[in-house]
């Protein structure tokens, strides 16, 4: 059961409304970035412009992850030096769930990344949560297996094997085209791989509608991943390159 209005000590002057997101904003617990995509909610202080993920207002004190079997991890809503997120790779920079094992390294989720989906289904495409790119792929927007040199990354992949993206992508990808300025009230459009990379992907074929039909599930794809990342995808623009509007 969701509660409309919600008292939060990271803001204790208000009460915070939940609301759908009318604009990308700044989570004021992990201080990761938060869209208006399709009916994602947020909590909000419209009087201060302060607003908390979901799964930061909602945070369980202790959690664990099937990637993590013998680790358990605690809520803390800040953390020592300089810490990156073993899911995104992205800067840990407020709320964080943490691992309490006693070793060197402890891994960091950030709260949206901790909730992230092990399987996504759409229209006969399915996507599995990996801890790390499976062996003879790669990501498709970076071409690497890992996110950073001394960071694998999760990532999602297709059963056909014939997609695979790093979270930390997708969430880049997001943001470069939110800071181009190609967002509106109907959505974000997101870049998809163009003629080039689509005649490859599907087997170097030159017959049109095996490469539109590839395209067309390369757009489900980042939808069904988006819509892990960042909320339901209703209301996303979905663009191709102008290779594609063109041919």
């Amino acid at each position: 059961m969701k509660f409309t209005e919600r008292y939060h000590p990271s803001h204790p002057q208000h009460t915070l409304t939940l609301v759908a997101a009318q604009e990308p904003y700044s989570c004021g617990g992990c201080k990761q970035i938060g869209f208006r995509l399709g009916e994602r909610s947020c909590y909000e202080c419209k009087q201060c412009n302060f607003h908390l993920h979901e799964e930061c207002a909602m945070p369980e004190s202790s959690a664990f992850h099937p990637f993590f079997k013998t680790c358990e991890f605690k809520f803390v809503e800040n953390v020592q030096g300089e810490r990156r997120c073993d899911a995104c790779g992205k800067d840990v920079l407020g709320f964080v769930y943490q691992c309490q094992c006693q070793h060197t390294n402890a891994y960091d989720l950030h709260p949206c990344c901790m909730k992230l989906e092990r399987t996504l289904n759409g229209d006969g495409v399915k996507l599995y949560l990996r801890e790390k790119v499976s062996s003879g792929l790669k990501c498709h927007k970076c071409k690497s297996k890992n996110v950073a040199k001394d960071l694998k990354g999760w990532s999602y992949e297709s059963n056909c094997r014939q997609f695979c993206y790093h979270v930390a992508c997708v969430k880049d990808l997001i943001l470069e085209n939110w800071k181009k300025g190609q967002t509106s009230d109907t959505g974000l459009q997101i870049m998809v791989p163009n003629m080039e990379d689509a005649v490859e992907r599907s087997g170097r074929s030159k017959n049109g509608k095996k490469v539109i039909k590839y395209l067309t599930k390369a757009i489900l794809v980042l939808k069904l991943i988006i819509s892990a990342i960042f909320g339901d995808p209703i209301g996303i623009a979905v663009v191709c390159f102008e290779q594609l509007l063109s041919s």
